[in-house]
C-alpha cells in the first residue's frame, strides 16, 4: 500500500489542506472577519504540522518512569512550542476582534475596499491635499462659457 495513506501522511495532508486554505482566505478576502477566521485556520494548520514534526510511530510519552529510560519517545519540544503559539494566537485574535469591531464602528464597514477609499479620503482631507484619484480616470476637462466640449 502506499505510504501516503498511513495515518502519518493522512494528519500531515489535512495540517497542509488547513494552512493552505487559511492563506488562500486570507489573499482572496475583502472581509475583515472573514480574513480573521482565514488566519485562525492558517494558524492551526501551522500548529498542527508543528505537532505532527515530533511525532514518531510507537513511541511513548517524554515521562521517566521506572524501566522506559530507553525507550523511543516523541520530541517534546514542538508540543511546547505549538502551546505558546496556541496562547500568543489567542491573545492576537482577540486583539484583532476588537481592532475589527473599532474599524467597523468607525468606518461602518467590514470591506477593505470601503475602509481603504474612506481612510485615503480622511487623510488627504487632514493633509489638506485633494484625495487620490485613479491613474485610469479621465483628466478634468474645464469648459469656459461660450465653447464646445469635442
Amino acid at each position: 500500500m502506499n505510504s501516503f495513506f498511513t495515518i502519518e501522511g493522512i494528519l500531515y495532508f489535512g495540517a497542509i489542506s488547513l494552512s493552505i486554505i487559511g492563506l488562500f482566505g486570507l489573499l482572496v478576502s475583502k472581509n475583515l472577519f472573514r480574513m480573521l477566521l482565514s488566519l485562525v485556520l492558517f494558524e492551526a494548520g501551522a500548529n498542527l504540522v508543528l505537532v505532527l514534526s515530533g511525532f514518531i510511530r510507537n513511541g511513548i510519552a517524554p515521562i521517566f518512569l521506572d524501566g522506559n529510560s530507553g525507550a523511543v519517545m516523541n520530541d517534546p519540544v514542538p508540543q511546547a512550542l505549538v502551546l505558546t503559539a496556541i496562547v500568543i494566537g489567542v491573545g492576537v485574535q482577540a486583539l484583532a476582534l476588537s481592532l475589527i469591531f473599532r474599524v467597523k464602528k468607525h468606518y461602518g464597514s467590514m470591506d477593505m475596499r470601503t475602509i481603504r477609499s474612506k481612510l485615503e479620503r480622511e487623510i488627504a482631507t487632514q493633509a489638506g491635499v485633494t484625495p487620490p484619484g485613479s491613474n485610469e480616470a479621465p483628466a478634468p476637462v474645464k469648459l469656459v462659457k461660450g465653447e464646445a466640449h469635442e
